[in-house]
């Protein structure tokens, strides 16, 4: 069974009068079709699940469909023809009462502009989701001094949004979106706006929450720093198509088109590819079953995070699996041939 939380099938928005009416007569038409009939695509035939539990990233250019698709998916835009499936209903045939009833309880929503209400506090623009959906003053306060206990906003309750940081006042966004325990969590570039400084700690901040909550979360982004710190898997879009879906270390390694490969060109790959893709496997005559190192790395970890213990180490070092079970070794020799393979690719 399928762990989806999200399903976008063949979802499309056109903008243009005779949206509809291209797709029935057509149903798969190309680019060149679309702008021919004098329409805008926005999404194109978009297809993709968000899974339980993961932190879906969708990027892409200005213009590529990324913000447009993410509104389809929550419906605040109703695309032009497809399917969204959500805990098993096709939100496109949820009535307009029943999608209000979703997103004030089941969706939670943060954009790049915080649209905080000006006039009221910390406490009562987190609980304002809760108001809306009928809670009293007692539960929605209670249930908003929680999350802000969460996003470390404790004892700021009384300020009001002119008084914070944008930082801060990025947290408080945060928290009213998860007020009302989202089963689905939109984030549409919520960090962009921020200096570079605090935006890195509200992504640390992000991965602290998920790690905590773990919710099904889409996220937008323009950033591939920001894509690969965050994603465990990364959608990229252009001209309304997505053009591949993988892994962050999957898109790098194996772009499916010159597009992706150009995309990913200039990424820090020590930052995105994983000591198992380079790592001397298990059986190595070099190595033997064993390489008498002291100390392991997993397979898992990051180049960039584990290159000066080798280079400290006298000794290749054994890499382990998520079950501390030895897989491999990794050695001076591997990083140096990577970071020299790394640099050739950019150039």
């Amino acid at each position: 069974m399928s762990d989806a939380k999200l399903a976008c099938r063949d979802v499309w928005k056109l903008y243009g009068p005779s949206a509809k009416q291209l797709l029935e007569r057509n149903p798969e038409p190309d680019l060149a079709d679309v702008l021919e009939a004098g329409l805008v695509p926005a999404v194109r035939a978009a297809n993709l699940q968000v899974h339980s539990g993961e932190i879906f990233v969708i990027m892409g250019l200005s213009g590529s469909g990324k913000s447009t698709l993410v509104r389809c998916m929550s419906r605040l835009i109703e695309p032009t023809q497809g399917e969204l499936i959500f805990e098993g209903q096709d939100l496109l045939g949820a009535s307009k009462a029943q999608m209000i009833d979703i997103r004030r309880h089941k969706m939670g929503m943060v954009f790049q502009h915080f649209a905080l209400l000006p006039h009221l506090s910390v406490l009562e623009n987190v609980a304002f989701p809760l108001d809306i959906q009928g809670q009293n003053k007692q539960q929605r306060e209670a249930r908003a001094r929680e999350i802000i206990e969460l996003v470390g906003l404790a004892g700021r309750e009384d300020y009001l949004p002119h008084e914070l940081s944008g930082g801060q006042q990025q947290r408080v966004g945060i928290a009213r979106s998860l007020a009302v325990e989202p089963e689905i969590w939109f984030l549409d570039e919520p960090f962009s706006a921020l200096d570079p400084l605090i935006r890195r700690e509200m992504q640390d901040e992000f991965l602290r929450l998920q790690a905590k909550l773990k919710k099904s979360i889409v996220f937008i982004t323009h950033d591939f720093d920001e894509a690969i710190r965050l994603a465990d898997r990364i959608a990229i879009m252009k001209e309304g198509a997505i053009v591949q879906i993988a892994s962050p270390e999957e898109l790098v390694l194996n772009p499916a088109t010159d597009y992706v490969a150009e995309f990913t060109r200039y990424v820090p790959r020590d930052k995105v590819i994983s000591v198992g893709s380079i790592m001397q496997a298990n059986g190595s005559a070099q190595y033997g079953a064993d390489s008498g190192a002291s100390v392991s790395v997993r397979s898992m970890d990051k180049i960039a995070d584990i290159s000066a213990t080798v280079f400290d180490a006298e000794h290749p070092l054994n890499v382990v699996d998520d079950n501390g079970v030895k897989v491999g070794s990794i050695d001076r020799a591997a990083i140096v041939d990577f970071l020299v393979s790394s640099s050739r690719h950019q150039q």
